[in-house]
């Protein structure tokens, strides 16, 4: 078969194609946008006999990462919040004032661009975002070429205004259609069971399905939450007396909660779940759920482990996010399988057979599991034939890595984002030789910085 203007070649030691085994001294052929050929390097140059080769020798081609719980908007905070990081109450006000009354839509989605090129360094190809202007977002995922779900985040937590709110959501929404494209599509996220009333979530679950909206929430996060929903006290309580809002405690778990108000049957993707126990997974089986796995962000805001083995037994779709970088630093997904293989273990979470987590299933999270809690596990997340051309090369020749005794195990325990050597989004290039392609990453970095002095 001869290909020789259409077809390119990338090889390298090892292919891990995440849906089948590791291909030593393999290859993946790209025609356009779609993955032709997945084997060895032999049998491909064979097959497509005049395709240009690159070969990347020491390095590993993986699917491109998939980061399925992303707050690109909030880039700029980098680091802005580390002091209320005790009080995640007064980490989500200082938070909500910076981004509403002391950033432009200009800052916002210079944020989201400067947090997409971060992406893009650190092999990352497709994101599940959460924004509050998923007009600006939308727009930085298109410009500077990433796969993703935009979720506009929606909030209303006094059941009284909860067709108004829902009612200037729809408006908004409809218009946000406009702005999708083949590689950016719109979602909706009612924000948290803190901030969105009873009726506001039942409203906007019956809109996603009949909409065909994928959906998305913060749920089951922190300890503050967990006393909201289970007796009506603690922080968000005491925000809700002072506003004159009424809130009558479900007295059960956020899931039972969501799965009482209807909003389970939607198939969301829920971010967090750290205070999810096995009835609540068990709920979340039952609904066909979806979880994204934000360890390092969990960990960091000081609230807990999510129980990510019990996820991986119970057979759901889980994927990893690096929630934002004001609650993270960076945007990492190897960092962030590694962190999420490490605090499993050392909790002693076991599979069947008493076994610990795996490489394998660590990195199947971060880019197969990711697609999957997405609902996108037929365009992207994997290396096969048909599929997306959406891969990263990471290389594995350094001083930290060598030598490769198995790939999985360089990759999650010895590797990081800036191991990256290329990265290709729908067979662009859109990565490689340390720049992005089309961004300015000069005027983006001036940008963040002058941000950042408005803020502080």
């Amino acid at each position: 078969m001869n290909m020789a203007t259409t077809v390119k070649l990338y090889s390298a030691r090892w292919v891990l194609p995440m849906a089948t085994a590791p291909v030593e001294e393999g290859a993946v052929a790209i025609e356009g946008a779609r993955v032709v050929g997945v084997g060895t390097r032999e049998e491909l140059a064979e097959k497509f006999s005049g395709a240009v080769v690159e070969d990347f020798g020491e390095a590993a081609i993986l699917p491109g990462f998939v980061n399925c719980h992303t707050h690109l908007e909030l880039t700029a905070m980098r680091g802005f919040l580390e002091r209320e990081e005790g009080d995640f109450f007064a980490w989500l006000r200082k938070l909500t004032i910076a981004r509403t009354l002391l950033m432009t839509p200009e800052d916002l989605y210079a944020s989201a661009a400067w947090g997409a090129v971060e992406a893009l360094r650190a092999g990352v190809t497709c994101v599940g975002d959460a924004s509050d202007s998923a007009l600006t977002t939308m727009k930085a995922l298109r410009d500077v070429g990433l796969r993703g779900i935009v979720y506009q985040e929606v909030f209303g937590p006094d059941a009284r205004e909860a067709r108004e709110h829902f009612e200037k959501a729809g408006e908004k929404l409809s218009s946000l259609r406009a702005g999708e494209n083949e590689w950016v599509t719109l979602g909706v996220s009612p924000h948290a069971p803190y901030t969105v009333s009873r009726p506001l979530l039942e409203l906007l679950t019956e809109y996603a399905v009949s909409e065909r909206l994928p959906l998305m929430m913060h749920a089951a996060e922190s300890e503050a939450e967990e006393l909201f929903m289970r007796e009506g006290a603690g922080p968000f309580a005491e925000s809700y007396k002072a506003r004159g809002i009424e809130w009558q405690a479900p007295g059960v778990s956020t899931v039972e909660y969501l799965a009482q108000t209807g909003l389970l049957r939607s198939r969301p993707l829920l971010a967090h779940c750290v205070r999810a126990d096995e009835a609540d997974v068990a709920t979340l089986k039952e609904w066909r759920a979806r979880v994204a796995h934000c360890p390092k962000s969990n960990a960091k805001l000081g609230h807990g482990r999510a129980p990510f083995a019990s996820f991986i037994r119970a057979d759901l779709d889980v994927g990893l996010g690096s929630d934002s970088v004001a609650s993270n630093n960076t945007c990492d997904l190897l960092e962030e399988a590694r962190f999420a293989a490490l605090l499993s273990r050392a909790a002693g979470d076991t599979l069947e057979g008493g076994r610990m987590l795996s490489c394998d299933e660590a990195l199947r999270a971060s880019t197969q599991g990711g697609a999957r809690a997405l609902g996108l596990e037929r365009q992207t997340g994997a290396l096969a034939a048909g599929m997306a051309a959406d891969i990263a090369v990471i290389g594995l020749g350094g001083a930290h890595q060598q030598p490769v005794h198995d790939p999985s195990t360089a990759l999650l325990f010895a590797s990081s984002g800036r191991d990256v050597l290329l990265t290709v989004v729908a067979g662009r290039e859109l990565y490689r030789d340390g720049r992005v392609e089309g961004m300015d990453e000069d005027e983006l970095r001036d940008r963040m910085r002058d941000i950042a002095r408005r803020l502080a």
